[in-house]
C-alpha cells in the first residue's frame, strides 16, 4: 500500500473511469501468469494453430488462477477495509511480467492498491495493514492443503528431468508451514523441492507464502511495518525494523561473501562451513539494501495514537505468527 495526500471525498469508492485500466492490467496479468504457468508445466510457446494455443494456455490456468486468486484476495482485503474506514483507495493494480529466457518467471510482480490520503489513527492503520496478509494467508493455506491432498500416489512422484537451466538446478526452500504440513501429510509421497513447480497448487501455495512473508516484513510501510507500528509505537517499530535489517544481513552475508569471492577472487576459498551456507541466501543482502534505500525502515507518524483493542492485539500477534510460519530463510538455491 502507498499513501498520498488528497482531500477526503464524500464517497471513498474509486471513480468508474478508472475501472478499464484495472481490468486491462488484470487481463494482461492473467495472460502472462498463464503463459508462465504453461512453461512451468513444461510446455513451449511454439504455436501454429488455435487448438495448440488453447492447449498451451489450458496447461497454465491452474497456476495462474491460483496465484491471481491469492493476490486478489490479499489486495481486496486491504481495499474493503479501506472502504469500511472511508479511506479513498484505488482498486488493485496488477503488475504483469512477460516471460524472459533463463529468468525465474512467475508472470507477475504482484499487485498493489494505493490509499490516497493520510491514515489518521493507529486502529485504522492496523486494520488496513493486517487485512491483506490475514485474508491472503487463508488462500495460501488452502492452496497448500489442497496441493498436498491432490498429490498422486508415490510411484508417480519420481525424479524426472529437472528444469533446464544453464546455471544449474533450481531448488525452492521450505518454510515452517510447509514443513509442518509435510509432516501432517506424511502418508503422502512429497515431491523433491527441485520439482515443486510440477504441482501448480503446491507451487502457488509456496509462492503465496513467500509473498505473504515479504509483505509482513516488520519494516517501514510494508504491511508488517504497519502492524508493528500500531502495536508497539514508533520506538518499538524502529528497534524491531533495525533489528530485522541486521538479522537478514547476517543471514545473507556468508553466501553473499562466497558469491563475491567467486566473481572477484575465484582462487580464494572462504572458510565458511557448508552447514552455514545451506541456510544463507545472498538475496537477503539485496533486500536489505532495497529496504534501507528505497522503502525505508522508518514509519511516518499517525495523528491519533490509540490503544489497540483485545481483538486487534490478538490479530497482531497472529500476523507475527504468520510471518514466522511463512518466512523462508533460503527461498531459492541453485545446485
Amino acid at each position: 500500500m502507498k499513501n498520498s495526500v488528497f482531500p477526503k471525498p464524500d464517497s471513498p469508492w474509486p471513480k468508474l473511469r478508472s475501472y478499464p485500466l484495472h481490468l486491462f492490467l488484470f487481463l494482461v496479468t492473467l495472460f502472462t501468469t498463464t503463459w508462465a504457468g504453461a512453461e512451468w508445466a513444461g510446455k513451449t510457446m511454439v504455436i501454429t494453430t488455435g487448438s495448440e494455443l488453447m492447449l498451451f494456455l489450458k496447461a497454465g490456468l491452474p497456476y495462474s488462477l491460483s496465484l491471481l486468486g491469492f493476490l486478489t484476495v490479499h489486495e481486496f482485503g486491504h481495499f474493503f477495509t479501506a472502504m469500511r474506514h472511508r479511506l479513498r483507495a484505488t482498486l488493485p493494480y496488477y503488475i504483469p511480467i512477460p516471460p524472459f529466457p533463463n529468468f525465474l518467471n512467475i508472470g507477475t510482480m504482484g499487485a498493489v492498491i494505493r490509499i490516497k490520503e493520510p491514515i489518521s489513527s493507529t486502529r485504522i492503520l492496523f486494520d488496513t495493514g493486517s487485512a491483506g496478509p490475514l485474508a491472503g494467508f487463508t488462500v495460501a493455506l488452502g492452496l497448500l492443503v489442497y496441493g498436498f491432498l491432490m498429490l498422486p500416489p508415490a510411484p508417480y512422484i519420481t525424479p524426472v528431468a529437472t528444469l533446464p537451466s544453464p546455471h544449474g538446478t533450481l531448488v525452492f526452500g521450505k518454510n515452517l508451514l510447509f514443513v509442518l504440513l509435510e509432516s501432517f501429510f506424511s502418508s503422502k509421497a512429497v515431491p523433491p523441492m527441485t520439482e515443486l513447480y510440477r504441482y501448480p497448487f503446491l507451487f502457488t501455495g509456496w509462492l503465496a507464502c513467500f509473498v505473504t512473508a515479504l509483505n509482513l516484513l516488520p519494516v517501514g510501510q510494508l504491511d508488517g511495518g504497519h502492524v508493528i507500528y500500531a502495536m508497539f509505537g514508533d520506538a518499538g517499530h524502529r528497534k524491531i525494523a533495525n533489528g530485522f535489517l541486521i538479522a537478514i544481513i547476517i543471514l545473507g552475508l556468508p553466501s553473499f561473501a562466497v558469491e563475491l569471492a567467486g566473481i572477484f577472487l575465484p582462487s580464494l576459498t572462504l572458510p565458511i562451513p557448508e552447514s552455514v551456507l545451506r541456510h544463507s541466501w545472498p538475496g537477503w543482502i539485496v533486500w536489505a539494501f532495497i529496504l534501507k534505500q528505497f522503502i525505508g525502515t522508518r514509519h511516518p507518524a499517525v495523528s491519533v495514537r490509540q490503544r489497540l483493542s483485545m481483538g486487534r492485539t490478538i490479530a497482531g500477534w497472529l500476523c507475527i505468527a504468520l510471518f514466522v510460519l511463512t518466512f523462508t530463510p533460503m527461498p531459492f538455491d541453485i545446485l
